[in-house]
C-alpha cells in the first residue's frame, strides 16, 4: 500500500528541491556567463551583456586567439608536464606511501614524521630559489616535475588507503616468494586504483593550474612558457593583445572600427580554453574520486 506524503512533506521536497536548484545555478552560471560571452559578438555584447545566450553566435574569439603566436607551444608543454609530472608523482608518493607501511624499514618514524611536519613548516620562497639553482635546474622542463613529484599530503592518504587492505593478501603472496617490488606491483597498486585515482586528480589539477613556478624559476626560457603562466600574462595585457588580434588577424575595416576583438572576450576565451581539459578528465575519475578520499582520510 503506497502512503501519501503528508503536505509538509511535500512542502518540505518543494522548499528542498528549489534550494538545491538554486544553490546549483549559483554555482554553474558564472562559468555558463564566460562561455557564451566567447560565443558573443564583441560588438553586440559590449553594448549589452549576454545573459542565458549568446548575443550574436560567433565562433571569432577562438579562432582569433588559435592565431596568438606562443599559444599552441604553451598548450604543448603544459599538457607534456601534466601528464609527465602526474605519472611520477603517482608512482612516487605511492611507493613512498607503501613502503610507509613497513614497521622494517630503517628509520621509518623519523622520517615519516619529518615528511608531515613539511606540510607545516617550509623553507620559503628564497631559500627554495637558492637550492633549486644549486641543483642546475632553473630554466630546465625538469623544473615542473622534480619539485612536485613528492607530496606529504598525497603520500599520507595513499599510507592510510593501504594500511586499510586485507594484509593476508600481501602475506600470502610473499610465502610464494614474491618481493615488495612484486607485491606492490601486482597486488597493492591494483587494488588502490581509487585512492591513486584521487591523488591523480589532485596532482593533474595541480600541474595545469601552476604558473607560478613558471614565473619564478624559467623566466629566461620561453620555450617553457606554460599555458597558464600565458594566459596570466595575457590577463594582464588583454587590451594590447586585443589591439594586437585586430592587426594580425584577416579582418575587414568595417569589422575593425566595430571592435570585434575585446579584452574581455579575450581574457574570457583564454579562461575556458585553460579551463577546458579539466572538464573534460574529471568526469572519469569522479566514480573513484570519493571513495578514495573518504577511505584515504579516514580509515587508519
Amino acid at each position: 500500500m503506497k502512503i501519501k506524503p503528508s503536505k509538509s512533506r511535500i512542502a518540505f521536497q518543494i522548499f528542498n528541491y528549489t534550494l538545491m536548484l538554486l544553490a546549483t545555478f549559483v554555482c554553474v552560471y558564472p562559468f555558463w556567463y564566460i562561455v557564451i560571452y566567447t560565443f558573443s559578438d564583441a560588438a553586440k555584447a559590449g553594448i549589452k551583456n549576454p545573459v542565458f545566450l549568446p548575443r550574436g553566435f560567433s565562433v571569432s574569439n577562438y579562432v582569433d586567439i588559435f592565431k596568438l603566436s606562443g599559444f599552441f607551444p604553451a598548450l604543448g608543454i603544459s599538457v607534456l608536464r601534466t601528464v609527465v609530472g602526474t605519472v611520477a608523482a603517482v608512482l612516487v608518493c605511492s611507493f613512498l606511501g607503501y613502503m610507509f607501511t613497513k614497521e622494517e624499514m630503517p628509520g621509518r618514524k623519523f622520517m615519516y614524521r619529518f615528511l608531515v611536519m613539511t606540510m607545516y613548516i617550509n623553507g620559503g620562497l628564497i631559500s627554495t630559489f637558492i637550492v633549486m639553482k644549486s641543483y642546475g635546474l632553473l630554466n630546465t622542463f625538469w623544473i615542473y616535475i622534480l619539485p612536485m613529484m613528492i607530496s606529504a599530503y598525497n603520500i599520507v592518504l595513499i599510507k592510510t588507503y593501504m594500511e586499510s587492505l586485507p594484509a593476508s593478501l600481501e602475506e600470502s603472496a610473499m610465502l610464494d616468494g614474491a618481493g615488495y617490488i612484486k607485491v606492490f606491483t601486482s597486488i597493492i597498486l591494483p587494488l588502490s586504483k581509487p585512492i591513486i585515482a584521487t591523488v591523480a586528480v589532485f596532482v593533474a589539477v595541480g600541474h595545469w593550474n601552476s604558473w607560478f613556478d613558471n614565473h619564478i624559476y624559467t623566466r629566461g626560457e620561453s620555450s617553457l612558457t606554460t599555458l597558464q603562466y600565458l594566459l596570466y600574462n595575457y590577463l594582464n595585457e588583454s587590451q594590447r593583445l586585443a589591439e594586437q588580434i585586430k592587426n594580425t588577424s584577416n579582418l575587414s575595416s568595417i569589422e575593425n572600427a566595430m571592435g570585434t576583438i575585446s579584452p574581455k572576450g579575450v581574457r574570457m576565451t583564454i579562461t575556458v580554453l585553460a579551463s577546458l581539459p579539466i572538464f573534460m578528465v574529471y568526469p572519469f575519475m569522479q566514480k573513484y574520486f570519493v571513495k578514495g578520499i573518504m577511505i584515504g582520510a579516514v580509515k587508519g
